[in-house]
């Protein structure tokens, strides 16, 4: 599933795949639909400045909107795989994490990678939702089916 209003995938994937009741969110970013970034500014020398606050926040956020758009929220994640450039940044992270998730939230996994798909992007979430599928109306077993 693509969601509208999102930012556009940067290559030919879903930002959802529904599987059941499982909901999978691919990889997301603190990039924004017309395609900047969130925790990422640079000065006049060019020099960039990186806030891996803002970033987790804004992650975090996004997942929570194209979990609606798949009927759920942030409350429905049951496993998280974070990806940072540095260690450095796991401090900052863990603090916004704590802001959103407590010991009862989603199974987490940490891992630092060499780079992401951008130099201004500091983190990756990639997450598994459980959000039950509605489901129609069955005829009881008594009931005819109808053709």
């Amino acid at each position: 599933m693509i969601v509208p209003d999102a930012a556009p995938p940067r290559g030919r994937f879903p930002h959802l795949r529904r599987a059941g009741d499982l909901v999978f969110v691919s990889g997301t970013s603190a990039r924004r639909p017309d395609g900047t970034f969130v925790g990422a500014s640079a000065d006049a020398m060019g020099v960039t400045d990186l806030d891996i606050r803002a970033q987790t926040r804004a992650v975090l956020d996004n997942i929570g909107r194209l979990l609606a758009a798949a009927g759920g929220g942030l409350e429905d994640l049951v496993s998280v795989t974070t990806y940072l450039v540095g260690m450095n940044d796991f401090r900052g992270y863990n603090e916004v994490y704590a802001e959103y998730f407590d010991e009862t939230g989603p199974a987490r996994t940490t891992v630092a990678v060499h780079q992401l798909p951008h130099p201004h992007l500091l983190i990756e979430i990639s997450a598994v939702a459980h959000i039950p599928q509605k489901t129609a109306a069955r005829p009881s077993p008594n009931e005819e089916p109808r053709p």
